[in-house]
């Protein structure tokens, strides 16, 4: 198996929403905002070799909608899916599977492909992978998400044929814990169906059942951390996304989460982080904190 990090380009959101409750003075020093609040953002992908199967997690923002839609989110950065794609030897046509951690714009935008006025999927040979109870939540947004659920991103991978979606994901219980029952909560965790290497945690806090795909990868365990933590400046239990529905559902599943990273000395992989690509953890007096940072291609 071999393991590559896929940069699909940057992209800028505002420093308040990424942050929620956090005072500025305090995130500012994390990720330094430009003069209009937004900080700069990452779109970084996922791509596992094994064998005749090639598997990327997420893919981006995509290139089809309008000059508007993009202007709002100021992409920039040498990098796109196309390139990186290329730069490691490959093309979108030998991709076998797309693993869909949930299907926000940003992680889901480059699945389809506009050609004329013609939406078709991107990876003609891929098969997409989503669970059910995600789609029919992306399929059938609330008011206050249905802004990053674009009907454009989704529907045609169903009408492609391509769609596959992965058993055993339970419906969430959102019901608020107490302190002491959060830490005894265990990630609901299920198989790929595609590789035994892979499988996946899931996740409602962000968004109903978004899966954390781990990978067994040199004797450890990667987890790809989509936008449960999407960075690790993310890592301080009360730092939670205002983009989050269930925030209190986010903050029992770091603090699982976390515990069980240190335990068993994950990997963590950041699709967002700009500056940082992997990390290790560690228990400290003042809590879990960040080890040591490097890149995936030095594991």
């Amino acid at each position: 198996m071999k393991l590559y990090s896929i940069e699909t380009g940057n992209f800028k959101l505002d420093g308040g929403a990424m942050f929620g409750v956090v005072p500025k003075t305090m995130w500012q020093k994390l990720n330094t905002p430009d003069e209009n609040n937004m900080c700069t953002w990452a779109m970084r992908c996922l791509l596992i070799e094994d064998g005749n199967k090639l598997i990327l997690i997420d893919n981006g923002i995509g290139t089809k909608q309008d000059a508007k839609f993009f202007s709002h989110y100021y992409l920039h950065g040498n990098f796109s899916l196309e390139s990186s794609l290329k730069q490691n030897g490959f093309s979108k046509d030998d991709i076998t599977d797309i693993v869909l951690t949930h299907l926000h714009f940003d992680h889901c935008g480059g699945s389809v492909e506009r050609n004329s006025d013609r939406l078709s999927t991107t990876f003609k040979n891929a098969t997409y992978w989503s669970n059910e109870l995600h789609w029919q939540w992306a399929t059938h947004p609330n008011d206050r998400e249905k802004a990053s659920f674009l009907k454009e991103n989704i529907l045609p991978i169903q009408e492609s044929g391509q769609l596959k979606f992965i058993s055993g994901v339970q419906a969430a219980n959102h019901a608020a814990q107490t302190i002491r029952e959060i830490a005894n909560t265990k990630l609901q965790t299920i198989s790929s169906n595609i590789l035994p290497e892979l499988s996946y945690k899931i996740v409602n806090g962000h968004t109903d059942a978004m899966m954390l795909p781990q990978i067994k990868y040199k004797d450890q365990i990667i987890v790809f951390m989509a936008d449960l933590l999407p960075s690790a400046a993310h890592i301080p239990i009360p730092y939670v996304m205002a983009y989050d529905m269930f925030p209190l559902t986010t903050l029992q599943e770091k603090k699982s989460f976390l515990t069980e990273a240190v335990e068993n000395n994950y990997v963590l992989f950041f699709e967002h982080d700009a500056a940082n690509e992997c990390c290790t953890l560690q228990q400290t007096e003042k809590g879990i904190k960040v080890d040591k940072i490097f890149k995936l291609s030095e594991l």
